[in-house]
């Protein structure tokens, strides 16, 4: 489950408006395969894993030329021969029990006979849940609760975006506390947040940094990603228009400093150690990037702040990603 965990973290936000979820395909202790889903719309973490899986018997299956859920899922149910038969999943999240832009994972584990289902934690959206239900009743042995507390915080942004709205700042600094002088952290760093501002309903910025840095804030590193809409937090409602964030194409650019007069489901807030102070109560989670290019040790220290820590890893040799939950969410499901 722990492998199922690490991989569904590295596409987390990625995945909006779905969850992160991971899964790990099993037989006599040998892992199989780790997937993850990745995107809305694209095929869920069991399927991506029982792909995987799969090939590693029949590497030349045409299912190796299948990219969309519900040719994955008609081929696998048609063509399994009992491969899963001695074989157990681990997933973070209850496999989803309806049809919707993807068929049913829940269906598919039963049709293709898993000897047993391990699941993190329960699907919260009514809508899809029940896929624990489904498979008992068919007959598959299932045991839920498995790393229970990890699930959650892997599930926990889904959960606040799903019922209210969700806001995490990102913070890039380097180890010795430092976070000015242009970029901080690799370009694979810049790769993952510019994918996340394709996905985001709004990106705050504060004023201050707009005015001194004159940033673009686009997408530019993402083939044909959108730029995020941009809320600029700032008591002082005066900008000099020539900044490039305010000529991007079908960008809208708001100024305010009351973030709760706006109602945005999903935002990210962008910014240094003095927003992040301000902001720290208004924020559910902290993505903070560390870079250790020029220093092996970090002399940064977060918790000052009172964040917990719930998940971290490493993009490259340089930079690490750590993930905090905020001291206004001690209990998060």
């Amino acid at each position: 489950m722990q492998k199922a965990i690490d991989i569904a973290w590295r596409y987390q936000f990625l995945t909006y408006p779905n969850p992160a979820v991971g899964a790990c395909v099993v037989r006599d202790n040998e892992i199989l395969s780790t997937e993850a889903h990745r995107e809305a719309g694209l095929p869920h973490a069991e399927v991506n894993a029982l792909k995987i899986a799969y090939l590693t018997a029949y590497p030349n299956s045409p299912l190796q030329n299948f990219k969309e859920s519900f040719e994955i899922h008609n081929f696998l149910i048609e063509h399994h021969n009992n491969f899963f038969k001695d074989c157990e999943i681990f997933v973070t999240l209850e496999p989803c029990n309806h049809t919707g832009r993807t068929p049913a994972c829940a269906n598919l584990l039963q049709e293709v006979g898993f000897k047993k289902v391990y699941i993190g934690s329960l699907d919260p959206n009514n809508l899809a849940s029940g896929g624990c239900e489904t498979l008992q009743k068919s007959g598959v042995d299932v045991e839920v609760g498995i790393l229970k507390e990890e699930c959650d915080n892997l599930l926990f942004p889904f959960f606040k975006w799903h019922n209210d709205k969700f806001r995490f700042f990102k913070l890039a600094i380097r180890a010795d506390g430092s976070c000015d002088g242009g970029y901080i952290t690799s370009q694979d760093s810049l790769n993952l947040v510019h994918k996340i501002r394709t996905k985001l309903d709004l990106l705050i910025i504060g004023g201050n940094t707009v005015r001194i840095d004159r940033p673009t804030l686009d997408s530019r590193f993402v083939d044909g990603g959108k730029a995020s809409d941009i809320l600029i937090f700032s008591k002082q409602k005066e900008f000099d228009t020539t900044i490039p964030l305010f000529n991007i194409p079908n960008r809208k650019v708001l100024i305010g400093d009351n973030l709760e007069e706006f109602d945005i489901n999903f935002s990210m807030i962008e910014g240094g150690l003095s927003l992040l102070e301000t902001l720290k109560n208004e924020i559910d989670m902290l993505m903070l990037f560390i870079s250790y290019k020029n220093s092996k040790v970090s002399q940064f220290d977060v918790t000052k702040y009172g964040f917990i820590k719930v998940h971290s890893y490493f993009v490259n040799q340089f930079d690490e990603i750590i993930f905090y939950k905020t001291p206004t969410d001690n209990t998060l499901l």
